[in-house]
């Protein structure tokens, strides 16, 4: 396995260790190692939000995925960090914890055909490491194919081996939509499908926080997220809990050089309205 420099939590490189699939990062969010699968390898997404980090997006889908190659491909990554001397050599001290397997990658993992028999070669593999229980299955995910039969097939495979979905909602409303992920899906028929998803696999709301040419969210942004948060405890959609997050590293695309970070102290306040509404949240400045 090709080896490089060491990881940390700004070096995403999706070819860090030169495999088509499979690759490591250091999570800020999981605190410790992420085996990334990326189903993506043509960079391609049905979504292009403002601030992915993935340079060259097109739109489109994931390519036909090689089960074999990708089954090689994680044995192998998963033999050199639970056997092998990954951790020592390629991790900070502190960091040194396989922490998840998670479907993200350089578009939307779900666009996959074959995505139910990724779950389960996953779950194969997962179950030969005697990991199935001890780390997360994590997918990372816009959400918008979740009400797809193939989909909702894997997200359940996902629930029996500890997995977890991180279901994109940057914005409660078409125009915020339009501007942050540049789709034109209706909120309305976004929440159907993360209702689907959470009923399926334990869901978290996954959502990144920005300033726009400077100014963060309008009262008005705000205002409907806090209205969705107060409709999924109504409608007692089973969801974990929010994961609200800021620009941790440089947008890839055409508006970079419109976004900024927010303070911490933003994202804390934001994080307190939302909790007063009744949902946890766990925030990654």
């Amino acid at each position: 396995m090709a080896q490089s420099s060491p990881l940390t939590p700004v070096n995403h490189n999706r070819d860090s260790v030169g495999m088509t699939y499979v690759y490591p990062v250091v999570s800020r969010r999981a605190g410790g190692v992420s085996v990334g699968v990326n189903l993506n390898p043509n960079n391609a997404c049905n979504w292009a939000c403002v601030y992915c980090q993935v340079p060259g997006l097109t739109r489109g889908t994931s390519p036909e995925t090689d089960l074999a190659q990708l089954e090689a491909e994680l044995r192998t990554m998963l033999a050199d960090i639970v056997h092998g001397d990954f951790m020592q050599t390629r991790v900070p001290e502190g960091a040194r914890r396989l922490n998840d397997i998670a479907l993200s990658g350089n578009g939307e993992p779900t666009s996959a055909k074959a995505f139910p028999q990724v779950i389960e070669l996953i779950g194969r593999v997962m179950n030969d490491f005697d990991l199935v229980g001890k780390i997360k299955l994590v997918l990372i995910t816009n959400g918008s194919l979740s009400d797809r039969t193939r989909v909702q097939e894997g997200l359940t495979r996902m629930a029996a081996l500890n997995g977890e979905v991180w279901f994109k909602f940057d914005s409660a409303t078409a125009a915020g939509m339009r501007s942050i992920n540049q789709t034109r899906i209706s909120p309305d028929r976004q929440f159907e499908r993360l209702a689907v998803a959470a009923r399926l696999c334990p869901t978290w709301l996954q959502t990144c926080v920005f300033a726009l040419d400077g100014k963060p969210p309008s009262e008005a942004e705000q205002a409907a997220y806090l209205a969705a948060v107060a409709r999924i405890r109504q409608q007692s959609i089973p969801l974990q809990g929010v994961l609200l997050y800021g620009l941790a590293r440089p947008s890839m695309q055409p508006q970079a050089g419109r976004l900024s970070a927010l303070p911490a102290e933003w994202l804390e306040a934001f994080a307190e309205k939302i909790r007063a509404v009744g949902l946890p949240v766990l925030v990654s400045p």
